[in-house]
C-alpha cells in the first residue's frame, strides 16, 4: 500500500506538467487558430494546402511548447513554425499552385458596394506585389507585427524589412493612384 501511495506522489507532477501543458497548448490554439489559418492562407492560396499547415504547425508547436517563453511571443514563434512547414512542403513535393484570385475568403462584414470594390482592388495589388514585398506588408498589416517581429519571423535584418516595407507600400500605391478603378477592375 505504502508503495503504491509513493507512486502516486511521485506521478503526480508529472501529470500536472501533462494537464498544464495541455491547457496551455489548448489556449494557444483558440486563441491563434484563427490569424495563424489567415496567414497560411495568404502563403500557399489554397485552403486545403492552408488547413494541412496549420494543423503542421500545431503539431510541432505541441512538441516545442516547452521552448516558448513567453507566451506574448506565441503569435511571432508560430508564425516562424507556419514558415518553415511551408518551406519543407516544397523541399518534399512540388504542388500545383493556385492563383490567390481565383479563390475569394468569407468576409463577414457588411460592406457597401464601393467598399467592396476598393477591397477587391486592394487585394489585387497586394497579391501582384513580388513576394519579398508581399510577405513583410501582409505580416504587419494584417497580423500587426512590427518591424523587428516581421525581421525575426523571416530571419531578415531590421532594415532590410523596413526597406521592403516602405518599398511596397510605395508600389501600392502608384498602383491604385495610376490606373483608375473601374478599368483595372474590368481588365482584371
Amino acid at each position: 500500500m505504502l508503495k503504491l501511495l509513493r507512486k502516486k506522489k511521485q506521478a503526480s507532477p508529472v501529470l500536472d506538467d501533462m494537464v498544464s501543458k495541455q491547457r496551455r497548448y489548448e489556449s494557444l490554439v483558440r486563441a491563434l487558430n484563427t490569424e495563424i489559418y489567415r496567414y497560411a492562407y495568404w502563403l500557399c492560396g489554397n485552403p486545403t494546402v492552408a488547413e494541412d499547415l496549420v494543423q503542421e504547425t500545431f503539431l510541432r508547436a505541441w512538441k516545442a511548447l516547452d521552448s516558448l517563453k513567453d507566451d506574448k511571443a506565441a503569435k511571432a514563434w508560430l508564425i516562424t513554425i507556419l514558415r518553415r512547414e511551408n518551406a519543407r512542403r516544397f523541399e518534399r513535393k512540388q504542388f500545383d499552385l493556385t492563383d490567390i484570385d481565383d479563390h475569394q475568403v468569407a468576409d463577414n462584414h457588411s460592406l457597401s458596394n464601393e467598399q467592396a470594390v476598393d477591397n477587391a482592388l486592394l487585394r489585387k495589388h497586394i497579391a501582384s506585389l513580388a513576394e519579398e514585398y508581399r510577405e513583410p506588408l501582409v505580416l504587419q498589416v494584417l497580423h500587426g507585427f512590427n518591424g523587428d517581429e516581421i525581421a525575426d519571423i523571416m530571419g531578415l535584418n531590421r532594415n532590410t524589412v523596413m526597406t521592403r516595407l516602405f518599398r511596397a507600400r510605395n508600389q501600392l500605391r502608384d498602383r491604385l493612384e495610376d490606373k483608375p478603378q473601374s478599368r483595372e477592375l474590368n481588365n482584371g
